[in-house]
């Protein structure tokens, strides 16, 4: 008997192919192996890969983020003062100095506590020098009421010479004052920094001494009331830069100064430090990295900012030391002079780390 003659077909690929019924099932020659096939068995090696790939994507838009915005906030700062400040090699690689500067300006349409608006005079809250990178970790914070020779306009307090001149004489003052080179200039932007703080979650934040405090006339006015007991407590943005900016009107603490205040700001930035390296702030860190750089007006941009952080992450806490005066009345003003000998000592120990 003649065996019958067949005639084989082909049918064009598809584009996407999909099982068909008839050939699925356990009937099916080709059906249980194709299912074998197409179900991969999930195994912690799979998991722990996609969780790799799940981390590597949160800090690459972290990272982006971080980037995109400091970028932004770089041209904030004035060309007077980028020419004020002196070379150096890249952080976190080499040691640079780092002028930190809280001012008491707002734009307008701000209502936070004892501000002065943009355009008009204000003085300088806080100056602090930082010396990071290649090994060097130090600062050196100097007091407001510090008298200074200022260019141009003979001695006065050196917070004085932000209102005169902004950053860029502030910058040319302790220069002189020092005797020492400026490398990179940091504004805190008191407008975005509670944002900042509350991208964190808040801060842990250790208080000395019992603080209570009314800014421009206290909450009844439109101003902040501060009350805290001594111990730690939580603090949310508004509230810790409320904290940040109190000066001698603490009836809470009699002792309250200068000096304490400066201590209570250092204070500050090891709370906020401590609690961007929580284990928390992994879940909050593209809010962080988008809020940090619109927290500073800095000439530094994204690269040279990383690297900052980076060195400051590595150098540790350092502790802050206090360019000490002697109180003195100078154009009648209560002010703190400090001794030639004093300050070649301070100086000396900042640039050695």
């Amino acid at each position: 008997m003649a065996e019958p003659e067949y005639t084989l077909y082909r049918s064009r690929p598809r584009l996407f192919r999909r099982d068909e019924p008839e050939f699925s099932g356990p009937n099916s020659l080709r059906g249980p192996k194709r299912d074998r096939a197409t179900r991969r068995k999930i195994t912690w090696k799979r998991v722990l890969l996609w969780l790799v790939i799940a981390v590597a994507g949160w800090l690459l838009l972290s990272l982006i983020l971080f980037m995109v915005s400091a970028e932004f906030e770089q041209d904030q700062v004035s060309d007077q003062a980028k020419n004020q400040l002196d070379g150096s090699g890249p952080l976190p690689f080499s040691a640079n100095t780092v002028l930190v500067i809280g001012s008491d300006a707002r734009p307008p349409g701000t209502h936070e506590g004892g501000a002065n608006v943009v355009g008009q005079p204000s003085r300088a809250d806080t100056l602090l020098l930082i010396r990071t990178g290649g090994g060097d970790s130090s600062r050196l914070s100097i007091p407001r009421d510090t008298v200074v020779p200022i260019p141009g306009h003979g001695p006065d307090k050196v917070n004085a010479a932000y209102a005169i001149g902004g950053p860029a004489l502030t910058i040319t003052t302790l220069k002189r004052y020092l005797g020492i080179d400026i490398n990179h200039v940091v504004e805190v932007n008191f407008v975005d920094f509670p944002k900042f703080i509350d991208a964190l979650g808040g801060i842990d934040l250790t208080f000395r001494h019992k603080l209570c405090a009314e800014i421009s006339g206290g909450a009844k006015n439109g101003g902040q009331t501060l009350k805290f007991s001594k111990g730690e407590h939580h603090l949310n943005g508004k509230e810790t830069l409320g904290v940040a900016r109190v000066r001698k009107d603490n009836p809470c603490f009699p002792g309250e100064n200068d000096f304490t205040r400066v201590q209570r700001q250092q204070d500050i930035l090891s709370a906020i430090k401590s609690q961007i390296a929580s284990p928390s702030t992994f879940f909050r860190l593209p809010w962080v990295s988008w809020e940090a750089p619109k927290a500073i007006r800095s000439d530094m941009g994204g690269p040279t900012l990383l690297g900052l952080f980076s060195s400051l992450a590595v150098g540790g806490t350092p502790p802050t030391r206090i360019l000490k005066g002697d109180p003195s009345v100078v154009n009648g003003q209560d002010v703190l002079v400090v001794p030639e000998a004093r300050k070649q000592a301070a100086v000396k120990r900042f640039e050695n780390g």
